[in-house]
């Protein structure tokens, strides 16, 4: 053996794993050395694999998982401090990460597509929000969530902007200014999670939700979920507004009158997509 061939380097297994499961993309955060941490890689291959679903028409949902005891610990810390020797103290990286992480999370949010999370273990501060980033999430019994950037003099301001879309704003507050971690149980019941299951049962659980959503019209399901975070920003009147013009155009599509005539006719629909 070449003395180059004996020093090749081991080669690094993927830190996103990716795999089809049906009509179901289940993409899998693979740094569980790391706690799952989002550094600057997982922000983009996160990114790119989402925008990768939403152009394919055989992908109908995704599932967000995570391999190890962790979820995802948030941002890579180490890779951010590594940056204060920039000449500016890493004020750009920092800026140039945050609005990446941002852009990576209104990704799942505008994805055409449902999105569900799949919760084994803690999932803080960015971890936490992308549980609640995603429009579902399953957790197990062992899970827990935090953002508990005050501890360590940064407030979880991103993951805030989430989280308070998720919860009631004192369960929020509460959350953001204590840092203390809150059981699945009580994700469950401030809505931060839809259902908590028996600990290694959660990626099963949440790839039969995302399964059953995906049985749906695609074309209705793309409608109603860029409709219900649009009206969500808006005041009651413009949101009844944007709804009924949303019903009307659901109305004319070829899937409406398809699942109303299989409804009338007591017969299952044949989706088009359209």
């Amino acid at each position: 053996m070449s003395v180059q061939a004996a020093r090749a380097p081991t080669p690094q297994p993927p830190i996103l794993l990716r795999e089809i499961v049906g009509s179901v993309a289940v993409l899998t955060l693979n740094r569980p050395a790391a706690r799952n941490s989002l550094s600057e890689a997982m922000i983009g291959q996160l990114h790119a694999s989402l925008n990768a679903i939403a152009e394919d028409k055989h992908i109908r949902a995704a599932v967000i998982a995570a391999n190890g005891p962790a979820f995802s610990a948030g941002h890579d810390i180490k890779e951010l401090t590594a940056r204060r020797t920039d000449p500016d103290r890493g004020r750009a990286y920092f800026a140039q990460i945050m609005t990446a992480c941002s852009a990576m999370m209104q990704a799942v949010m505008h994805l055409p597509k449902p999105v569900v999370a799949a919760v084994q273990g803690i999932a803080t501060a960015a971890g936490c929000q992308l549980v609640a980033s995603c429009d579902l999430a399953i957790a197990s019994h062992e899970a827990k969530f935090a953002t508990p950037g005050v501890d360590i003099g940064l407030f979880c301001s991103t993951p805030m902007v989430a989280l308070s879309r998720n919860v009631p704003r004192k369960q929020a507050m509460e959350m953001l200014l204590t840092g203390e971690p809150v059981t699945a149980d009580r994700a469950r019941e401030i809505g931060l999670v839809n259902r908590v299951v028996p600990a290694g049962t959660e990626l099963g659980a949440a790839i039969e939700l995302a399964q059953q959503v995906a049985l749906k019209s695609a074309y209705t399901i793309k409608l109603g979920k860029e409709a219900f975070y649009r009206q969500a920003e808006m005041s009651l009147a413009d949101a009844y507004r944007c709804a009924a013009e949303v019903m009307t155009e659901n109305m004319m599509a070829r899937d409406a009158e398809e699942g109303i005539g299989a409804f009338i006719e007591k017969r299952a629909p044949t989706w088009r997509d359209e």
